[in-house]
């Protein structure tokens, strides 16, 4: 059958299987910097489904889609096309079921944390709540971004590593070679206990009180906030900063937030304390 006879007719199961399939192996390469032809596995999926090129260009903009959702990484050059079915949802949860390491991610090697280079931007706007399809509710808390990137000890070691490397770098960059020896990788030396992750300084010598917030999903991706940490940066706003790490698993990027929070992100209260008495 060919590509005009399929037009208008529903992706099947093993259609979507295979594209998903295709979309995590390219990701995969790309994230490791390997040299793969985008136009290769497109010419695999014409010819294993019967489907047009820009039927399956769509569909893998569909992918990316849904995996900003999963706060997952996205192939570059496949914008996010939001408009796709329960059955892509159906696909990517398949998947992700036969194949969980897909949403692992271990930190690359020592050097990669001691780069100073950070790229460093402001924060997003606070958008208007939005409600999303059910079935895309369901498949973001089975694999909750949220919970696997605050579970990613790993991950959240290695961000704080970056933004005590780049706090250092910047002070003795201006002249605070003193400042930057006394710059303190708190959670490491001390514990999680303190509400913050490094104790840095500004450059006439006042505290910067930084908790690390680190992702490999975009810079809209949800984190974790604790209520220590809440606290913390009630009881000292003016010290008090989230740094926020985001695209991780290619080239990080920062920004900054500075308290009150309730302005600059929703807090939304995620557990109870249960009890008999």
């Amino acid at each position: 059958m060919n590509a005009a006879d399929r037009f208008g007719q529903d992706w099947t199961d093993e259609e979507l299987d295979l594209i998903v399939t295709d979309y995590f192996a390219m990701l995969a390469s790309e994230l490791r910097n390997e040299t793969y032809n985008k136009s290769e596995f497109r010419r695999s999926l014409v010819k294993a489904t019967g489907r047009t090129d820009g039927s399956i260009e769509r569909k893998h903009q569909n992918l990316s889609a849904v995996f900003v959702e999963l706060g997952l990484p996205t192939i570059a050059g496949y914008k996010p096309l939001v408009n796709f079915q329960k059955s892509i949802l159906d696909a990517v949860e398949r998947h992700l079921i036969q194949n969980p390491s897909d949403l692992s991610y271990n930190p690359p090697s020592p050097g990669f944390h001691k780069a100073p280079e950070l790229f460093v931007e402001s924060p997003p706007s606070l958008r208007p709540a939005t409600t999303k399809q059910v079935e895309l509710e369901r498949l973001i808390r089975k694999f909750d971004p949220v919970e696997r990137d605050f579970r990613n000890r790993a991950l959240g070691k290695a961000g704080e590593e970056i933004v005590l490397n780049f706090e250092c770098s910047q002070l003795s960059l201006r002249g605070r070679s003193d400042l930057a020896k006394q710059v303190k990788w708190v959670s490491q030396e001390i514990g999680d206990g303190a509400g913050y992750d490094i104790h840095s300084y500004n450059v006439d010598g006042s505290e910067r009180l930084i908790e690390v917030k680190t992702t490999v999903g975009l810079e809209t991706t949800p984190f974790y906030l604790t209520r220590n940490e809440l606290s913390f940066s009630r009881e000292r706003p003016t010290e008090f900063r989230i740094c926020r790490l985001y695209d991780f698993s290619r080239k990080p990027r920062m920004f900054e937030l500075s308290p009150p929070l309730d302005k600059l992100v929703r807090l939304e209260p995620l557990t109870f304390s249960a009890s008999f008495d």
